[in-house]
């Protein structure tokens, strides 16, 4: 008998790769997700950044066993023709189902019932503070307690954003909107829709939105061609204010980061105010008002304006210390042009991230951001179970001559300083094509 089995080539796939014309293949089967793009939980970014591909690795990573149930009614009855698995991808499949036949995916410990607790009295220390004390220095260390606060629930709206962090869906959205939205006056939809779309393109300079920080710093000199970032969707011009910014970006770094807060501050009011389809719409935008409610509230019971400003530096600054370790993380890693390969994919998380080697105790400071390999491979694992897999991870990067690059907190640093100030030399060739004095070489010698 004849088999009637129809099969379509690579390249026929690689066609349907647009919006309105959405296939995907998993374990070779053609899928097509076209009109459900738009409902996917995880956005419609991640299913267009790896269309008209094999996308088999990162369905694994990111779905539980129980979603495979849905996918027949996409099957559009076709198979993707001479489809292959590479070894990486096969020993990577077979981690998958050891941790989950492990439980390590539901075991959650109390970390987040530990959190929310340090949270509240984070908080309850910091308004205690300002109200009831006369102390200069206590209101500016209370500035201090808010932004510990805002990491604390940095942390848990990360997590909560990859898996459920709570005992139900309802709950767990809650608990989004409360840290996210209200207590730190970022929205929870817009870092699901930045973050999934960084993690599907890791360390892609056109399409992982974590590295597009033009004008204030570029980490490879390929952004002086004004690549278009597909995040965005526009051309990140390298004109002259760009070029000069750059130049000093190495300098700017740590001041920068101390405010760049506003930036998020900003980016989730413009996705809020857009057109673009935002779940929930309501609860983000009431979730944000209390924010610039209590926020504003809160420093106006300062006696005077030293102090109101100082507090919300100081807030902001400390802060600064995440968005710090949000770039260590990527900053100094391999980068690439163009969209994220499915056929590649595990082999891009590894060489696109950077660990951060600390003790144990140290784990609720970095919060879960060390482990930034086993996370970007296992984004649906519990930080809690991130240091207990890592060994394996090692193991796998071994055995397949993959990098599994650490670095202690100290030299991640240094290490992101070289690659900034590297593109921020170069940056100045550009803008400097006269013959260079000494002056500037002593600068460049020691910037």
């Amino acid at each position: 008998m004849a088999d009637s089995t129809k099969y379509i080539s690579h390249e026929e796939l690689g066609k349907h790769n647009k919006h309105g014309d959405l296939w995907i293949s998993i374990q070779g089967k053609i899928y097509n997700v076209s009109d459900w793009a738009k409902d996917h939980p995880g956005g419609e970014s991640p299913l267009l950044n790896l269309a008209g591909q094999d996308v088999t690795d990162a369905f694994v990573a990111y779905h539980p066993g129980t979603a495979w149930q849905y996918l027949d009614q996409f099957f559009t009855g076709l198979y993707l023709k001479d489809h292959s698995v590479s070894e990486v991808s096969k020993d990577y499949r077979k981690l998958v189902i050891e941790f989950s036949k492990m439980g390590l995916f539901e075991k959650k410990g109390h970390g987040v019932l530990v959190s929310l607790c340090f949270i509240a009295l984070l908080l309850v220390a910091s308004v205690y503070g300002i109200l009831c004390s006369d102390s200069t220095w206590i209101h500016l260390g209370c500035g201090c307690l808010m932004g510990f606060l805002w990491i604390q629930s940095g942390w848990l709206g990360h997590d909560s954003g990859h898996y459920q962090i709570m005992t139900s869906r309802g709950f767990n959205r809650f608990v989004q909107i409360l840290t996210g939205n209200c207590l730190a006056g970022i929205s929870i939809a817009w870092w699901k829709w930045n973050h999934n779309a960084h993690h599907i393109a890791c360390n892609s300079l056109e399409f992982d939105p974590d590295l597009q920080h033009m004008p204030f710093f570029v980490v490879s000199s390929k952004f002086f061609k004004s690549l278009t970032s597909y995040f965005y969707e526009r051309k990140m011009n390298f004109d002259s204010v760009s070029r000069f910014l750059v130049s000093y970006q190495h300098w700017t770094f740590y001041p920068v980061m101390c405010f760049a807060r506003i930036n998020l501050f900003a980016q989730s009011v413009s996705l809020l105010l857009s057109k673009r389809k935002v779940p929930n719409r309501g609860q983000e935008i009431l979730g944000l008002a209390v924010f610039w409610i209590w926020y504003p509230l809160l420093v106006s019971c300062l006696p005077n304006w030293f102090e109101r400003i100082m507090f919300v530096v100081l807030s902001f600054s400390v802060t600064g210390i995440q968005h710090v370790q949000f770039c260590l993380n990527h900053f100094s890693s391999d980068v690439y042009v163009g969209p994220p390969s499915g056929n590649d994919w595990f082999e891009k998380q590894t060489k696109g991230t950077l660990d951060i080697l600390c003790s144990s105790w140290m784990d609720w400071f970095h919060g879960g951001l060390q482990f930034q390999v086993e996370h970007h491979l296992f984004p649906r694992m519990p930080r809690c179970q991130l240091r207990k897999i890592s060994p394996f991870v090692k193991e796998l990067c071994k055995k397949h001559n993959l990098p599994y690059d650490c670095a202690s907190f100290l030299k991640a640093n240094a290490m992101t300083l070289r690659t900034l100030r590297t593109a921020a030399l170069q940056a100045r060739d550009l803008s400097n094509p006269l013959p260079k004095n000494l002056v500037w070489e002593a600068v460049n010698t020691h910037g």
